[in-house]
């Protein structure tokens, strides 16, 4: 590696997840440096077995174990019970994603963990939170999505024998990821410098990482009693913002709801009347209005093909976007310029595309973030339990 060194080398991290939540956490931190083991059963994470195969090496897992230290053990054998107290005495953090509860049954609830180390910080990822009436119900993304709001919001407006679609990916478990490490982070800071601290136990849970992307809606039901309904691509706050349908089929989505940028596209489409409309000079007045400039900028969107409308706004500095798949991802210049899209050589499966850590560190490059791809199951047992715990292979 060249230049910087990133900002977590030297900060130790237990994984004891499975699935995606616990795991997601620990792979951003692995990405920032952080030295991750995780503790897989001898079987491997079930996660491996999810998604497209090479060689029966799950294609997402080679993302998803990047730069951790992979090992294998029986949580509920007294030997492998005995190293994980061992890997916590070591650690400076503990993720878990088990169901509240298991640990404690197993014999490794944070009382024990702290014992042996009383300054671990210890994450603790499940579907409801460690207490509750819904504490032992079981959870997957979906369900966090449910009950967290957010399911309801992206069904069709009006249309109620389908079902309100999933974005595609386990948001829920991710978002919980992403908040876990950023406790994990914020408690680490909180012992650094106090050296009497002990380590904090954190309740991340999916139905409230969900809950917490609801913006204003809590409060406008409490004062005012108003449910958000599903709006389709638009937005009930803000306008102009929404997708609009171009002569090839495809959509474009569009991003005018600032005073100045409302009036550069209305004069970009033609359309400078309604860009000096006293009705929708704030953003207040063109929500009230929407239905008219949303036609408008669809009649203009419909004449033209994705792409040339795309660029036409572009040069307008109007913020625009053919909506992509993950083709156009894949090769498009910017994402490749960036390296948010790099190749990487992943020894299970071969040459692979990887998508980039999301920060940036100056003096690192992406490629250098991604030490290595997700190992396979047990691939650093004499590593760690030899050379880091002093053990046997």
């Amino acid at each position: 590696m060249t230049g910087k060194r990133l900002p977590l080398e030297g900060f130790k991290v237990l994984e004891l997840g499975h699935y995606i939540a616990g795991p997601f956490a620990a792979r951003l931190l692995a990405d920032m440096g952080a030295e991750v083991i995780k503790v897989e059963p001898p079987d491997g994470d079930p996660h491996r077995g999810w998604g497209s195969q090479v060689d029966g090496n799950a294609v997402w897992f080679s993302i998803h174990g990047r730069n951790k230290l992979c090992v294998s053990l029986d949580l509920k054998s007294a030997d492998g019970r005995e190293k994980v107290k061992r890997l916590a005495a070591r650690a400076d953090a503990l993720i878990e994603n088990f169901r509240p509860g298991y640990l404690e049954r197993i014999g490794l609830g944070p009382e024990v963990l702290h014992a042996v180390n009383p300054r671990l910080v210890i994450a603790r990822v499940s579907g409801f939170g460690q207490d509750g009436p819904y504490r032992d119900k079981p959870a997957f993304g979906s369900i966090g999505e449910a009950m967290g709001g957010i399911r309801h919001l992206t069904a069709t407006p009006g249309v109620t024998e389908h079902p309100p679609p999933r974005c595609g990916v386990s948001i829920s478990d991710d978002v919980a990821g992403m908040y876990a490490a950023m406790a994990v982070l914020g408690c680490a800071w909180a012992t650094k410098g106090d050296p009497q601290a002990k380590g904090r136990i954190i309740d991340v849970d999916l139905v409230s990482s969900v809950f917490s992307l609801m913006e204003g809606m809590l409060p406008e039901y409490g004062l005012f009693g108003w449910v958000r309904q599903p709006q389709g691509a638009a937005l009930p706050t803000a306008a102009p913002t929404n997708t609009y349908l171009c002569a090839d089929g495809k959509w474009l989505c569009v991003g005018g709801n600032s005073d100045a940028i409302y009036k550069r596209l209305m004069k970009t489409i033609g359309r400078e009347e309604l860009g000096e409309d006293p009705r929708m000079a704030t953003n207040i007045g063109r929500c009230a209005n929407v239905a008219e400039i949303d036609a408008a900028i669809g009649a203009w969107t419909r004449t033209l093909p994705a792409a040339e409308a795309e660029r036409i706004l572009d040069a307008a500095d109007v913020p625009v976007s053919r909506l992509y798949d993950i083709r156009d991802c894949a090769e498009d210049p910017h994402f490749r310029a960036r390296q948010t899209v790099m190749e990487v050589q992943d020894p299970l499966i071969g040459r692979v595309l990887h998508p980039a850590p999301p920060f940036r560190f100056d003096g690192v490059s992406p490629p250098e973030m991604v030490r290595w791809t997700a190992p396979a199951v047990g691939a650093h047992n004499d590593h760690v339990f030899r050379d880091l715990l002093g053990g046997t292979a």
